[in-house]
């Protein structure tokens, strides 16, 4: 027990050695990048700052299996350079018992990562993409999904409108069942109009089955209400913009998850890339325990064996293949051509089951 203990220890102070030098690394890039997106000077090296900052827990949560692959690859090379390998096999511990205590420890930052640091991670993305969107158009992101149906907001200066649709396409630009709110730059609604089916077009919305209440200094606005077939609105829409502002299944908690897809699917949209992304997460625990299995596979060994910068290159293009390997299938996943499931918690098991019988064969066979 007080082995395992002992390695545990030694596996969290590489761990977070690596997470110390990867801040150090992508923060600097990461705020030149923040600066060339921003585009307006007056913004200032603050607003850029920020921006990393918001951006730099989702970079890290995403490279989190490579980061538990270099923490155990610090922490057996250290242990074969100083001979502690040799004690631990010569008291009669196996590699693959040596292992226990890093892959405990992997799932266990795995499961922290799903329950904890997931929620913290959707929330920096979302004042991310709110922030760089402020910061390009002077606009916050456009679009969001309730359980009421699916929320538009267009303007200008001089106007703002607010849209609520019960059923939309999958990209939102057509909306069935739609009410638009018109305000002025004081905030004071100036009109409601009705539609049964709204369509976007270039610069405006073509609404059909209409009807109209105008409702500044009116005394009664239903009986000076217009019905028509059909009618335009002008708009500063475009379709890139709402599925720019939809976002991505990382601004979701994994909380609101299931909640999430439910009010997707009766809003028209397609939960495809959200389902995959739920079981993506749930199934990082594995993934973390494959990329501690396939380093210590490769660094298990005494270092006057020789051949060990060959055996750290090769864990880390094996490494990061089944990464990449995974990022593909998620792909694939998210376009429907592969089931969820195999998508999802496939390339961390057969990760775990190669390591397995790599360590088996080259340590214990």
């Amino acid at each position: 027990m007080i082995l395992h203990i002992y390695i545990a220890r030694r596996f969290l102070r590489s761990f977070a050695i690596v997470i110390g030098v990867f801040i150090s690394i992508l923060l600097p890039i990461d705020l030149a990048e923040q600066l060339s997106k921003i585009g307006r000077p007056e913004a200032g090296l603050s607003a850029a700052f920020e921006l990393a900052l918001l951006n730099l827990p989702g970079t890290l949560y995403e490279m989190l299996p490579l980061f538990i692959m270099l923490a155990t690859l610090f922490l057996f090379l250290g242990l074969a350079r100083t001979s502690e390998l040799v004690v631990v096999r010569a008291a009669g511990r196996s590699a693959l018992r040596s292992t226990m205590s890093p892959v405990l420890v992997a799932v266990l930052l795995g499961i922290l990562g799903v329950l904890v640091v997931n929620p913290i991670v959707a929330a920096t993305e979302r004042q991310y993409l709110q922030s760089i969107s402020r910061f390009q158009t002077g606009e916050a992101r456009t679009l969001s999904v309730s359980a009421e149906g699916l929320w538009l907001r267009q303007g200008t200066e001089a106007q703002q409108t607010v849209i609520r649709a019960d059923h939309s396409n999958a990209d939102g630009t057509a909306l069935r069942h739609a009410s638009f709110f018109v305000f002025d730059d004081q905030g004071s609604l100036q009109q409601r109009i009705d539609a049964g089916a709204a369509r976007l077009e270039l610069g405006a919305w073509a609404l059909e089955d209409v009807k109209i209440w105008p409702l500044a200094g009116s005394p009664n606005p239903e009986a000076e209400a217009e019905t028509m077939a059909s009618h335009s609105l002008p708009s500063t829409l475009t379709r890139e913009q709402i599925r720019d502002s939809f976002g991505s299944p990382t601004t979701v908690p994994i909380y609101e998850l299931p909640q999430f897809i439910q009010q997707l699917n009766r809003a028209g949209f397609t939960a495809l890339p959200h389902r995959v992304w739920m079981q993506m997460e749930l199934s990082n625990p594995l993934m973390m325990a494959a990329m501690v299995l396939i380093a210590a596979g490769f660094t298990m060994r005494h270092i006057r064996f020789g051949k060990t910068g060959i055996m750290v290159l090769s864990a880390i293009l094996l490494g990061f293949g089944v990464f990449f390997i995974r990022s593909f299938a998620q792909v694939l996943g998210e376009t429907g051509q592969l089931p969820i499931v195999v998508v999802a918690w496939t390339p961390p098991l057969a990760a775990i089951f190669l390591a397995l019988g790599l360590l088996l064969h080259t340590e214990d066979g």
